[in-house]
């Protein structure tokens, strides 16, 4: 299957880190964007996590002629009608930095008595051409007031999961992957993992050459 490679559509360090443990074990390579040259960036303009997901998985197959996994992740604040939603990597602007993004949630959050949130995640699994798979997962927690923990990346530091009264920056990689929506998504990946590369190579089979 294309030297069994499958190419992860980011260039984030820190989620290239967790699908690389998420999917290690596997007899398969895992590359990233960041393995490759340039090229062109695609445009998250869809309605819904599944739609950019969708756009990142299958252009990144097609540029690349490679099986891509790709993700769109997010916060939903309850008392922000919704928000960040789609746009929580650029809820500070098109280039925020994650503590930027942070600033301005705690900041549209101030005397906010209701804080709950949930953060979902849809991962998308393309080839160059037809169909793809498609996994979902979510986690239900609170905004806290302030910063807390100095692990994972994005929302992690301000995301507290009560069960484990820790914000997912306080976690451990492994704690944070049993629970959180990446991981929960990524769990039932590896759980029918060995099917996901047939249907890769009967997909891959039927591509043109």
């Amino acid at each position: 299957m294309h030297n069994r490679s499958l190419v992860l559509a980011t260039r984030n360090p820190g989620k290239i880190t967790e699908f690389k443990k998420l999917l290690s074990g596997f007899d398969i390579e895992i590359k990233s964007l960041a393995d490759f040259g340039p090229i062109p960036q695609v445009v998250e303009d869809g309605a819904t996590f599944d739609d950019n997901a969708y756009k990142k998985a299958h252009f990144t197959a097609k540029v690349l002629g490679l099986p891509a996994l790709a993700d769109d992740s997010g916060l939903i604040v309850d008392a922000l009608g919704g928000a960040p939603g789609v746009r929580s990597a650029r809820y500070a602007g098109a280039s925020a930095t994650d503590a930027e993004n942070i600033q301005k949630l705690l900041a549209d959050m101030e005397g906010v008595m209701d804080r709950k949130a949930v953060f979902e995640a849809v991962i998308i699994i393309a080839v160059p051409r037809g169909p793809a798979l498609t996994y979902e997962g979510r986690c239900e927690g609170e905004i806290t007031h302030a910063v807390m923990g100095e692990n994972g990346f994005g929302y992690d530091p301000v995301f507290y999961y009560p069960p484990l009264k820790k914000t997912f920056a306080q976690m451990s990689p492994e704690e944070k992957n049993r629970v959180s929506h990446r991981g929960k998504a990524m769990s039932e990946i590896r759980d029918e993992f060995d099917k996901i590369m047939i249907w890769l190579q009967n997909r891959l089979a039927e591509e043109p050459a």
